[in-house]
């Protein structure tokens, strides 16, 4: 029996469904009107001599239907319109399962007294076909797509690719190679596009370029391009750069009003889970309500702590030698465990990334007590008891502003030990242009959506549960700018801020106990599987070791981990 019309119908239907890419993502508000002040969101950035924009005009070159994430294939694109006297420094690609986003930089070459007499740009003397899907199988929109490498001259190097489709090589004049003084290595981002491992019928993979050198001090410049890698093991990062700048200069980075209007504008909103029972407090809070210094060899001798933390030992390092703790009475104990959301403040640190053409806001939020954890084994749901409970507990978002435009382009959810760095456009969004992030059950993790994260695999691993309840909190009700380095004596940063040790006892309760209990629930056939797991826990979740403060973290002045 042949298929009925409507079937068929329905079949095209979904075959011929726009892709996400074919729609354009925007800010669901309006961007504010910034206070005017220094070189932030003018739209150009000055290197020391080689000016940059954001393009986000940019005209579709060629697409591939398939493979990629979701194997909905990628887009590539070059600029459609720069201002006058810039030039196109590369193509830009992403993946065709979300909406079009992206931006890719355009330059020119400007006078400065510290700069060469030699041009920062300079075009191709000829190009190199790195691939073309023209003897391929691949299920594609059109035309082919040929992707080119610059030849540059001597004493540049290209910062990105030309892709065409057309066979012919591009004219010399549509693409400008970069002095190699303006130039940075770079590494291998997110996978944009290429063979799904299973069935490689393009022999190629294309990934976001991102610098290889990033943190606070760090002068490399992200250029919006893509990363070739055509078969090997590895992608050859030594054909294209990324930018630099050369004059370490802080001129873009938002000044204090400015930021006080990023935070009003983009301060996400957290939900916590409707069976959530510790949440955040601020860290006066904590201090008010009976924290504890403690102090090895003194163990007997708690002291309380002043409320802004100025009795707690400065700088030195986490050597164990102090640690917080809880008050002492029980029933006060169990109160200040639970926090007090109606009294949180989130903390902010205002940094700069990529050379300083992107701002990091990072919002730190404290919770007096972590709950806690729960492991998925097959299909048991067992509390782990005491295990995953820690005092102190330290959690953070971080928002990437353009300062280009202001705009913001992603955000970093921290999850335990890692975490994801989101697109603006895969981000859901309340009150404008708010981010909203989900806090997850005891643990505190931040997840851009709702629902189970399990942290583990083969079926078995400690559960992260996030959902919408009702207790939100707002992080820009009673944000409190703690440190923004680059602004000198501007913001004064609280005592309890460069307290280097743990906020944390160092062991609470007696693991292997806490184990037994939890194993004696399972079925014997369960248990193997289940001590192997065990064994791969950090110590943070096993509660061996208190949490360090926001300050001592890699990623204080470092880049995220994703």
């Amino acid at each position: 029996m042949g298929l009925s019309f409507d079937i068929i119908a329905k079949r095209f239907k979904k075959q011929n469904k726009p892709l996400p890419i074919e729609s354009i993502f925007k800010l669901p508000a309006p961007l504010p009107n910034f206070p005017r002040g220094n070189g932030f969101a003018t739209g150009t950035i000055d290197l020391g001599g080689l000016q940059v924009c954001q393009v986000s005009s940019i005209n579709k070159i060629w697409t591939a239907v398939e493979g990629g994430p979701d194997n909905r294939g990628a887009t590539f694109y070059e600029p459609s319109s720069m201002p006058s006297g810039f030039f196109m420094l590369g193509c830009y690609s992403q993946p065709n399962n979300r909406p079009l986003s992206g931006w890719i930089l355009a330059g020119k070459s400007v006078p400065n007294e510290s700069s060469s007499s030699q041009s920062c740009l300079a075009m191709p003397i000829d190009y190199t076909l790195i691939w073309s899907s023209e003897f391929t199988k691949l299920k594609q929109d059109g035309a082919n797509g040929y992707i080119w490498l610059p030849t540059p001259p001597e004493g540049y190097k290209p910062v990105g690719y030309v892709v065409t489709n057309s066979p012919e090589k591009p004219s010399i004049e549509k693409i400008r190679c970069v002095r190699i003084d303006f130039t940075e290595s770079i590494e291998v981002g997110k996978w944009i596009w290429g063979s799904d491992k299973k069935n490689n019928t393009t022999s190629l993979n294309i990934y976001e370029s991102r610098p290889k050198d990033r943190g606070v001090n760090a002068l490399a410049v992200p250029t919006g391009s893509f990363l070739v890698h055509k078969g090997g093991a590895n992608a050859d990062v030594s054909l294209i750069s990324c930018l630099k700048n050369t004059q370490n200069n802080l001129k873009a980075m938002p000044n204090y009003n400015q930021i006080k209007a990023l935070i009003q504008a983009y301060s996400p909103r957290i939900y916590f889970h409707p069976n959530e029972k510790y949440f955040p407090s601020s860290v006066n809070w904590f201090f008010e309500n009976g924290g504890l210094l403690y102090e090895k060899g003194k163990e007997n001798e708690p002291r309380l702590i002043q409320r802004d933390g100025s009795n707690l030992p400065q700088g030195g390092s986490n050597d164990d030698s102090f640690w917080l703790d809880l008050p002492t009475d029980n029933s006060i104990k169990e109160w200040v465990k639970e926090g007090d959301v109606t009294q949180s403040s989130a903390y902010f640190h205002i940094k700069p990334m990529f050379g300083a053409t992107f701002t990091d806001i990072s919002l730190w939020v404290f919770y007096p007590f972590n709950g806690p954890a729960r492991v998925k084994v097959e299909f048991f749901n067992v509390s782990l008891g005491k295990i995953g409970e820690h005092v102190g507990d330290w959690e953070h978002l971080t928002l990437r502003i353009s300062n280009y435009n202001g705009k913001l382009k992603s955000v970093y959810f921290s999850e335990h030990s890692g975490g994801q760095m989101i697109n603006s456009s895969d981000i859901e969004f309340e009150n404008g242009n708010k981010p909203v992030a989900y806090a997850s059950l005891h643990g505190h993790a931040f997840y851009s959506k709702p629902g189970l994260v399990l942290q583990g695999s083969g079926g078995i691993g400690i559960r992260n549960d996030a959902a919408k309840g009702k207790v939100v909190m707002d992080t820009g009700d009673r944000a409190v700018v703690v440190a923004a380095e680059y602004l000198g004596d501007e913001v004064v940063e609280p005592p309890w801020l460069n307290y280097s040790r743990k906020w944390g006892p160092k062991i609470s309760y007696d693991i292997i106990n806490e184990l037994k209990k939890v194993r004696k629930v399972l079925p014997k056939v369960l248990r193997g599987v289940f001590d192997k797991f065990v064994r791969g826990l950090p110590n943070e979740v096993l509660g061996e070791e208190g949490p360090i403060g926001p300050k001592i973290k890699d990623n204080w002045n470092g880049d995220e981990k994703y």
